[in-house]
């Protein structure tokens, strides 16, 4: 059984990465109802925090349904993060996971996010005084290193668990490499077989199918995958992956009705969360992704993303009811 501090999480748990402007309570429902065993918020920045800042504090908005879920806070400022984990607390999340990942240059450049991956020392130091400001377990997510030359994440995963990390998550690329290239599982693995990390290691970059989490588990010995962009208009994939281990059969994917229904089940979560205008504005990113390999799609995706008022939007779902689509292709 893998544990986040007292936090049953499952044989080999399948966590849902926090992704902005994708990880919000929408996307969560649906990752939730078709198998994430944990799932993260979409990073909130601590400053937002403190500044009672409208779009970070409406972020820590959790649901007893989601749980465990973590809430992911990320700054450049030790003392800023130390008051946005107290802030954070109080929204009652499982887990506060800190962001040492996050590749953006508008983030990593004021040493935020990945940008903390070129001054190990205060990564180090901020980590302990979040974990002292809180008495929620205090999770990593982070990446090999800054770039090629920089690959500490063995010694760096021992310091963060020496001042009282309770799993990390680890991304497979440097923060140079963005999300290119292939992700590099080796040293995911040897932070997992260290014989002095005894906290869990997730792993995450590239796992987009059920045989890859096999492939991952059984090499590397992880104790479970973050799964991101796989997600993103398809969050049956853990429940794939799921059935895939437990019986060695691949289940038969989604039907275009079963996709429909997820998207429209996003669609109302959508509106109910964010209000009609951002909730159709922000849904249209989704279409291309639920619909992803339907042969002769277009037309209707172009009607959706141009839809600017909800009963039109519920209009062409209706009609798709109707419509003779054939199954994707892979």
């Amino acid at each position: 059984m893998v544990k986040i501090a007292d936090i049953e999480l499952g044989e080999f748990p399948l966590l849902l990465a926090p992704m902005e402007d994708v990880s919000d309570p929408p996307f969560r429902y649906l990752c939730k109802k078709y198998g994430a065993d944990v799932m993260y918020t979409e990073f909130i920045s601590s400053e937002g925090l403190i500044r009672d800042a409208v779009k970070s504090t409406q972020k820590l908005d959790i649901f007893e349904y989601e749980r465990p879920i973590g809430i992911q806070i990320f700054g450049s400022e030790i003392e800023s993060m130390r008051e946005a984990t107290e802030i954070t607390e109080q929204a009652n999340p499982d887990i506060i996971d800190i962001n040492y990942g996050c590749p953006v240059k508008k983030v990593a450049c004021k040493g935020a996010g990945a940008g903390i991956l070129q001054d190990i020392p205060k990564m180090v130091e901020m980590t302990a005084e979040i974990v002292k400001s809180t008495s929620l377990p205090v999770t990593v997510k982070t990446r090999l290193g800054w770039d090629d030359k920089t690959k500490y994440i063995v010694e760096v995963a021992e310091r963060l668990q020496d001042v009282g990390i309770k799993a990390i998550s680890i991304h497979g690329r440097t923060r140079k490499q963005m999300y290119k290239g292939e992700a590099d599982w080796t040293l995911i693995g040897e932070v997992k077989n260290n014989p002095r990390i005894n906290i869990p290691v997730f792993g995450n970059g590239d796992v987009d199918s059920p045989e890859k989490a096999v492939e991952m588990r059984n090499r590397y010995g992880v104790d479970g995958v973050m799964i991101g962009r796989a997600s993103i208009g398809y969050p049956w994939v853990f429940n794939e992956i799921k059935h895939y281990m437990n019986t060695g059969e691949k289940l038969a994917p989604p039907s275009f009705e079963e996709r429909l229904e997820a998207c429209m089940i996003h669609f109302d979560k959508s509106i109910e969360w964010k209000g009609e205008r951002l909730g159709i504005v922000e849904m249209r990113r989704h279409y291309a992704n639920y619909f992803k390999g339907i042969p002769h799609f277009k037309p209707y995706r172009t009607r959706l993303v141009t839809a600017d008022e909800e009963h039109l939007v519920r209009e062409i779902f209706e009609e798709l009811k109707t419509v003779e689509l054939e199954p994707a292709i892979d």
